[in-house]
């Protein structure tokens, strides 16, 4: 039966409909926010897939053109692979829901979110996540929620919800809090230095407007949720735990894993597991839980340690970071290098620059962007993690990375007009122990002043860690998580910014959310390890930008001309234009305003460039001295070109002081001289003289 609901949402009408479409799904909403409309479905297999020791959820965003009244571009009239904010959107939505689905569920389920319309007041990224939320507390599916989600700006000072696009366009605040019922579970931000009371004070606003949300979505739940199914659980049965303490006593387990080495640690693991290989051989079940069930008791044994005893795996203190290390210019002719080392965490940060007409052009949804100037890529091989597998492009995990790396250095990049440059950083990951997000925004900062990018501001970033008891006071907070940590532990709370406050934010978790407490300590024992870091590293390594950029860089010139007079220069089908291209060899780009970006690395042919473009543009006068070519020889005279397109001539009586008899006694084609404007003869042509110049 079709029932539809509806709430107020920060001044915008929130609709949902329930039993109109998509019937045969586990769950199904039909979400409007505004004008905006999303279809958000959940569906589950019957049973869980066997050979596997995860949760195989599966989030989808599909972006549909028609959404925005546009056709696809390219040859292939349709959508094609996921855009990077699709991708974005899709983990987004994941990191809150995740954790709310039993430990122990291993049937595929599917969250699936079509864009039908965009309000762009209405962000349908956010509706998604509403609508996510509510297919899934009201399909079958086991699921622990409901969630809520909301976006939050700061303009003027003032906190906004779900921010419009005018806000949008002048915030300094770009906020998402996920929230259950009590706590916190996803926080997501990007930030123009705000500081750190004001990112908590928007936090738990936003945890207050979730808290109506979920209220909202109880009195659907109640009214149309269905009965949760039972499933097969894949948990470790209790007594291959008690078989395989009888084999590794606790304090065995406890040395294997307690070594600052990765590769030792992985070294004893494998051994244990082969002893118990040895011990189970009769026992094919068990055989094939021995991994999970090692798994589980790593995971055991550390969170105890932490927790209880106060020691970490590589023996730092709870509030220490791992050893730095921090260098610039390690890879020659690149335009800026940088490495940065956080134990065995390693990431080299590239920068190259081009002309603004090399800034990556958007095809998506946000009609407000169509391209941007700095791209932060970030890549993560194999040999990081010392095994072996081919490369197949970057994963919906790189997208992610790379994207807060992006958002984090945005708020201090140079603006356009100061800095015409499209920037682009890439971080490789030559070794990954945890972190490898935050290190390459550490490693990016360095660069991009190495490569003399004028950013206001160092930034740097670090991940926080956290293992919790069995009540809400009962928790371990740890400075810069190593891979083990993240792993076995509760959180993995990435902080980047500045000196002055906040540029980034992603908290990812494994519990049902954090309490205001432990958000605040993570966020202070981030603020304390940037700093240091920022101080004691990576100043030392590089302190400011560089005040030139490197010698194979490309150099950029503006001038400003007319407006009107841009089709001049352009010339009939870019005749004009690509003649000044070819013989200077710079790159040239031409704003609606008359703003004139002219790129090269020869500063001669680059001033060559810029006074053809002059030249072009300026309306001839009497008195003005040129410098030009001789292109065309008459019986009365010769034409001179002085830039493309741009032609004047000198008649026979002005090429010199005494009579001469043909223009050849003179001049012959390809001679260059020197003229003064006479203004324009009876015939509208602008004429020049040789004789009459100056010496």
């Amino acid at each position: 039966m079709y029932k539809s609901y509806s709430m107020e949402l920060a001044g915008r009408t929130l609709r949902v409909d329930v039993g109109r479409v998509a019937a045969q799904a586990n769950g199904a909403a039909l979400m409007h926010y505004g004008d905006t409309t999303v279809l958000s479905t959940a569906t589950a297999s019957e049973k869980p897939r066997e050979g596997i020791d995860f949760f195989p959820l599966s989030v989808e965003y599909e972006e549909k053109m028609y959404s925005v009244g546009k056709i696809p571009g390219g040859f292939n009239k349709r959508e094609g692979k996921a855009s990077e904010n699709a991708v974005l959107t899709a983990r987004v939505i994941d990191r809150p829901m995740r954790p709310l689905f039993p430990k122990d569920y291993r049937n595929d389920v599917t969250l699936d979110n079509l864009v039908l319309s965009v309000d762009p007041d209405c962000a349908p990224e956010l509706t998604a996540m509403l609508g996510s939320a509510i297919a899934t507390a009201i399909s079958d599916i086991p699921f622990d929620g409901p969630t809520s989600s909301t976006q939050v700006g700061l303009v003027d000072g003032e906190l906004v919800f779900n921010p419009t696009t005018t806000q949008r366009a002048v915030s300094d605040l770009q906020l998402t809090v996920a929230s259950t019922r009590d706590k916190v579970i996803m926080i997501e931000a990007g930030a123009n230095e705000v500081p750190e009371d004001k990112m908590i004070e928007a936090i738990f606003a936003a945890h207050e407007v979730n808290q109506k949300v979920i209220q909202f979505i109880d009195t659907i739940v109640a009214e149309c949720g269905k009965e949760k199914h039972t499933y097969t659980s894949c948990a470790v049965p209790e007594e291959l735990f008690a078989a395989i303490r009888e084999v590794v006593s606790p304090e065995e387990m406890e040395v294997a894993v307690f070594t600052d080495e990765k590769q030792k640690r992985e070294e004893n693991i494998r051994e244990i597991k082969d002893k118990l290989a040895e011990k189970f051989a009769d026992n094919e079940e068990w055989l094939g839980l021995i991994d999970e069930a090692v798994y589980q008791y790593q995971k055991k044994t550390v969170r105890k340690m932490i927790l209880k005893d106060h020691k970490r795996p590589d023996g730092r203190a709870i509030t220490q970071i791992r050893p730095l290390a921090a260098e610039v210019d390690l890879i020659p002719r690149v335009h800026g290098s940088a490495m940065f080392t956080r134990g065995q965490t390693q990431i080299c940060t590239i920068t190259t620059l081009a002309p603004l007409s090399e800034a990556q052009r958007l095809d998506g949804l946000d009609v407000t962007e169509t391209s941007k100037r700095y791209m932060h890529h970030y890549n993560f091989p194999s040999y990081s993690v010392g095994e072996t597998k081919p490369s197949r492009g970057p994963g919906r995990r790189e997208i992610g990375h790379g994207a807060l790396a992006e958002r984090a250095l945005v708020p201090v990049l140079p603006s356009e007009a100061d800095f015409p440059y499209a920037i682009r950083t890439v971080s490789e990951t030559f070794e990954s122990n945890g972190s490898t997000s935050q290190a390459s925004i550490c490693a990016s900062t360095m660069s991009l002043m190495a490569a003399g990018v004028p950013i206001k501001t160092a930034v740097a970033g670090i991940s926080c860690g956290l293992v919790t008891g069995d009540t809400d006071d009962d928790y371990i907070v740890l400075t810069d998580i190593q891979g083990l940590e993240d792993f076995f532990g509760d959180m993995d709370f990435k902080v980047a910014g500045t000196h002055k406050g906040i540029t980034a934010i992603q908290m990812d978790i494994k519990i049902h959310g954090l309490t205001r407490p432990i958000i605040e300590e993570a966020i202070a024992r981030a603020r304390e390890a940037r700093l240091y870091i920022m101080d004691e590293v990576m100043a030392k390594a590089i302190a400011e930008p560089r005040m030139e950029l490197s010698e194979y860089a490309p150099k950029i010139i503006q001038i400003m001309i007319d407006p009107q007079k841009i089709g001049d220069v352009v010339g009939q089908r870019g005749k004009t234009i690509n003649t000044i291209i070819e013989r200077t060899g710079v790159k040239i780009d031409i704003t609606d305003d008359g703003a004139v970006s002219i790129c090269g690395t020869d500063k001669e042919e680059m001033a060559k460039a810029m006074d053809m473009i002059r030249i072009i543009t300026t309306d001839f006068e009497a008195g003005q001295v040129f410098t030009g070519t001789v292109v065309s020889i008459k019986e009365f005279g010769a034409f001179l070109e002085f830039a493309p397109g741009k032609e004047g001539m000198v008649h026979i009586s002005k090429i010199a002081k005494g009579r001469i008899d043909k223009v050849e006694d003179v001049l012959k084609l390809g001679d260059v001289v020197k003229v003064v404007c006479l203004g324009k003869d009876k015939m509208g042509r602008i004429s020049f003289s040789m004789k009459d110049v100056e010496q």
